[in-house]
């Protein structure tokens, strides 16, 4: 179980230790969200047979079973927790994995103990976290070099004005931070609310309209802020009196993003201090502007 900061290197490790395994080894190398999906076709297949079958608690079991046989290695890449039910699944599945002798190799930003933190029921995923500690060595690669963030400060992370231009360099960059990785969608819960998110690698991308001309709060923010080290934020206008509820949206995801030390990148039609010319969040919208700028600098995060 490897963990640590972003751009330290953890999959292009991981990469190496899988391309050096045997090609008559059965191994697999997948994404943790792609693998999620797949558990979770698997299973609403199942169920839908065991109306007549009755036998839904064999759902997992046989899951496992097929796991084992087609790889004797799994290798997941940004393994993290945002759902109630993957949490549920988790524990029994992987205790049978192990139980097989399946060797599972994993990345991820977080330490075991910090996974699901916060989340629903989240005592009913302790036993999971104890079972991966007692069955991975965990490392934590703490290497003090970024290597995103040295591809980000040859890129810059402010485009503007909006234009076919700043859409490329937000491409771009955006491929270079995730090595041209596939790209997936994740849902956080907030609340009972389905939040869909773009991501690859860690990195989420967002438009303005997503994210500020949609009725969300602080809390999904933050949500987002917890579970990405990186965010995209394209497309934003300049905000005039008359969409002053945008302008009070982006100010708290701004806050969101700086508290947690996230990234951020964005394309805009203005620089920082031009976006706002309304009068109602003037004042507040200085800090929105301060924390914008210092979070282009090199020393952020």
């Amino acid at each position: 179980y490897l963990y640590g900061g972003v751009g330290r290197g953890k999959s292009m490790l991981m990469d190496l230790f899988y391309d050096c395994l045997p090609e008559t080894l059965p191994k697999r190398r997948v994404h943790f969200h792609e693998f999620m999906i797949e558990v979770h076709d698997y299973i609403h297949t199942r169920r839908s047979e065991d109306v007549v079958n009755g036998a839904v608690d064999e759902a997992l079991p046989s899951l496992g079973e097929i796991i084992c046989r087609r790889s004797r290695v799994l290798c997941f890449d940004e393994f993290h927790v945002t759902d109630v039910a993957d949490a549920m699944i988790l524990g029994r599945l992987f205790r049978l994995l192990f139980e097989r002798g399946v060797v599972v190799v994993a990345t991820s930003n977080w330490p075991p103990d910090r996974l699901y933190e916060g989340g629903l029921q989240r005592e009913r995923f302790l036993p999971f976290i104890a079972l991966l500690k007692e069955k991975m060595e965990v490392v934590h690669l703490d290497s003090p070099t970024d290597y995103r963030e040295r591809m980000l400060a040859g890129e810059g992370t402010y485009f503007t004005p909006l234009s076919r231009d700043s859409d490329q360099h937000m491409d771009k960059v955006f491929s270079a931070l995730t090595g041209n990785a596939d790209v997936h969608e994740e849902k956080l819960f907030v609340k009972g609310r389905r939040l869909p998110v773009r991501t690859a690698k860690g990195v989420a991308r967002f438009t303005f309209a997503q994210l500020c001309e949609q009725p969300l709060g602080a809390e999904d923010y933050l949500a987002i802020a917890k579970n990405f080290h990186t965010v995209l934020l394209e497309h934003v206008p300049v905000l005039r009196y008359d969409r002053r509820n945008e302008a009070k949206r982006l100010m708290n995801l701004i806050d969101a993003l700086y508290d947690k030390r996230v990234r951020l990148v964005v394309s805009a039609d203005a620089p920082p201090e031009k976006l706002y010319s309304g009068h109602d969040h003037g004042f507040e919208f200085q800090r929105t502007v301060s924390r914008l700028q210092e979070m282009q600098g090199e020393g952020y995060p």
